[in-house]
C-alpha cells in the first residue's frame, strides 16, 4: 500500500496533500501493521502508545497520546522536544505498537515516554522545512571543526530538532574521543543544545542507504534493526571462500547476511563426522576440502594430485574406523556425482503485440552478410575464371579501384596488345612492342578520337632478334601489382 507518488495510486489512511507517505518507499525502517484489520471488543482500551519515525525514518520514538485525536499512519504530528517540539511521522499505532514495547523491555507507564502535543500545522511543517534545510551546512561545518581539533571521529549526520533549539551529531570513532572542547565550540558556532551520539558503521550504512550486491536496498536501511556481531566462522561453515572483498558489505564490515542461513548450515552439519579431516589409505593420505549438505557428501584430496574425491558420510566412518585399528584401505571408494543440467525449452509466444524471436533476427543478420560477401567475391572470382588474376596493389594488399576498363595498345599489324593496368601514382615496367626488325617502337595509345596520345617511354632496354609478339605479363610483387577492375574481367580477345 503506498500513495501515488509510490507506484500504486491507492491513497491509504494517513496520506495528506503535502505527499508524505509513511506506508511505501518513501520511508526507510518501514513497519507492515498485520493486526490493523483485527477487531477489537474495546478501542478505547488500546494501547495509546505511539510509533513516531523522524528524518525519513532514520531514528524512531515512542510517544504517549494524551489527546483526544485519533491518528493514522503517514499523519504528520508535533510533539514534545527538548526544550520546544518536534515534527514526526506516526509509523507505527494499534496492538503492534505493545508487542514492541514488550520487545525492547519499555513500560507503557513509564514517565520517560513523552507526550504527543498536536497535529503539525502549516506553521510547524514550515518552521520544520526550514530547519532540515541547515543540516546539510551544519554537516559540513561540523566536519571541518572536528578536522581542525585533529580529533579522530567523523560526523555521519546531524540532525536538528524541527523549532531549531537542539541539534543531535552521529559520529563515528573507533576510540574514545574527548569532544569536551568540541561541544562549546558546535554550541557556539550554530547556536543550538548539542547532543553527541556515537554509532558502528552498520548504523552509518543504514542511514546512507544504498543498493547492496544482490540487487536490492541494504537491509540495514530497511528493516534491520539488531545487529549482530559476524565472523569468518560462518563463512567457512558455509563452504565460501574467505575472500574479504567479496564477503564484506558496503559499511567496510562483513555481510549481515552471513548470518542468516547459519543456523540451517549448523543443524545440517550435526550428522557429518567431526574428526575426519584426514583420513589414510594405502596410498597416500586424503585431506578433506569441502562438506556437502545438500548431497551428504564430503570431498577430498591427496597432495599428489589436484583431483577431489566424493565420499558418502557412512564410507568416510567406515574408513576411519578401520584406520584407528591399523589398517589402510588400498582406494577411496568414491561416488560418481551427476550434474543435472536443467533442460531449456524455448516458450513459444503468441504474435500479439508484434513479439518476434531472437532467433530470427540472427538468421537475418546471417543472411544479410553472406550476401554482402558474395557480392564483394564475384569480381575477383570472374577475373579468376577468365583467367586475369588480378591481385590488390599496395604493401598491405588493399584493393583500389580504376576509373574503367583500359582499352588495349595495337601494334603494326592492327593486332591489339593487352596492357597490364596501372597502379595511381605507382608506375609498372612493361616490355616496349618490337617490330619485324627486332627495333623497339614505342607508340601511344589510340584515344576515342583515334588521334595518338603520347606517353612517356617507361623501358630502356629491348631484346634484339626477337619476333613481334605478344607481350608477357610483366612479374608483380607486393610494391608494385595492377589493381583490381571494379568492373569484372576485360572480354577483348586476343588476335593471333
Amino acid at each position: 500500500m503506498a500513495c501515488g507518488s509510490c507506484g500504486s495510486g491507492s491513497t491509504p489512511g494517513g496520506c495528506q496533500s503535502h505527499g508524505s507517505c509513511a506506508s511505501g518507499s518513501c520511508n526507510r525502517m518501514n513497519v507492515h501493521d498485520w493486526l490493523a484489520n483485527l477487531p477489537f471488543s474495546d478501542p478505547e482500551s488500546g494501547c495509546r502508545i505511539v510509533e513516531v519515525s523522524f528524518n525519513s525514518g532514520s531514528r524512531k520514538d515512542y510517544f504517549k497520546n494524551t489527546t483526544t485525536h485519533f491518528f493514522e499512519k503517514g499523519d504528520l504530528i508535533a510533539v514534545e522536544g527538548v526544550s520546544g517540539f518536534d515534527v514526526g511521522n506516526v509509523n507505527m499505532t494499534g496492538e503492534l505498537v505493545r508487542l514492541q514495547l514488550k520487545k525492547n523491555n519499555i513500560r507503557e507507564e513509564s514517565p520517560d515516554i513523552k507526550k504527543i502535543l498536536r497535529r503539525a500545522s502549516e506553521t510547524d511543517l514550515s518552521k520544520c522545512k526550514e530547519t532540515k534545510a541547515r543540516e546539510k551546512d551544519v554537516m559540513i561545518r561540523s566536519r571541518a571543526i572536528a578536522k581542525q581539533l585533529n580529533l579522530d571521529m567523523k560526523v555521519a549526520e546531524v540532525e536538528i530538532q524541527a523549532d531549531g533549539r537542539k541539534a543531535t551529531f552521529f559520529y563515528i570513532a573507533d576510540d574514545r574521543v574527548d569532544f569536551r572542547e568540541l561541544i562549546k565550540i558546535y554550541a557556539g558556532e550554530f547556536k543550538v543544545k548539542v547532543e553527541m551520539k556515537q554509532i558502528g558503521a552498520r548504523q552509518e550504512a543504514g542511514k546512507v542507504g544504498g543498493i547492496g550486491s544482490c540487487g536490492r536496498e541494504l537491509c540495514c536501511s530497511t528493516w534491520l534493526t539488531d545487529f549482530k556481531s559476524v565472523n569468518t566462522n560462518a563463512a567457512r561453515y558455509q563452504n565460501l571462500s574467505i575472500n574479504q572483498t567479496k564477503l564484506s558489505g558496503q559499511c567496510g564490515r562483513l555481510k549481515c547476511c552471513l548470518n542468516y542461513e547459519l543456523d540451517t548450515y549448523l543443524d545440517a552439519l550435526q550428522n557429518f563426522p567431526d574428526d575426519c579431516d584426514m583420513i589414510e589409505v594405502a596410498k597416500s593420505r586424503a585431506f578433506l576440502v569441502k562438506k556437502d549438505i545438500f548431497r551428504n557428501l564430503m570431498w577430498y584430496t591427496m597432495p599428489d594430485s589436484n583431483k577431489q574425491y566424493p565420499l558418502t558420510i557412512e564410507s568416510v566412518q567406515k574408513i576411519k574406523a578401520l584406520n584407528r585399528q591399523g589398517i589402510k584401505p588400498e582406494e577411496l571408494e568414491t561416488v560418481e556425482v551427476v550434474s543435472k543440467k536443467p533442460i531449456e525449452i524455448e516458450p513459444t509466444y503468441v504474435d500479439v503485440v508484434g513479439q518476434i524471436s531472437l532467433k530470427s533476427l540472427e538468421k537475418t543478420s546471417r543472411k544479410r552478410r553472406d550476401n554482402e560477401r558474395g557480392q564483394q567475391q564475384g569480381p575477383s572470382q570472374g577475373n579468376r575464371s577468365a583467367g586475369n588474376d588480378q591481385r590488390g596493389s599496395g604493401p598491405q594488399g588493399h584493393n583500389h579501384q580504376n576509373r574503367g576498363p583500359q582499352k588495349p595498345a595495337q601494334n603494326r599489324d592492327g593486332q591489339g596488345q593487352q596492357r597490364p593496368p596501372q597502379n595511381r601514382g605507382v608506375q609498372s615496367p612493361q616490355r616496349p612492342p618490337q617490330n619485324r626488325d627486332g627495333q623497339n617502337q614505342q607508340r601511344p595509345p589510340l584515344n576515342r578520337e583515334g588521334q595518338g596520345q603520347q606517353r612517356p617511354n617507361q623501358a630502356t632496354g629491348n631484346r634484339q632478334g626477337q619476333q613481334n609478339r605478344q607481350p608477357q605479363r610483366p612479374a608483380q610483387n607486393r610494391a608494385n601489382q595492377p589493381n583490381r577492375s571494379k568492373h569484372g574481367p576485360d572480354n577483348s580477345e586476343e588476335k593471333k
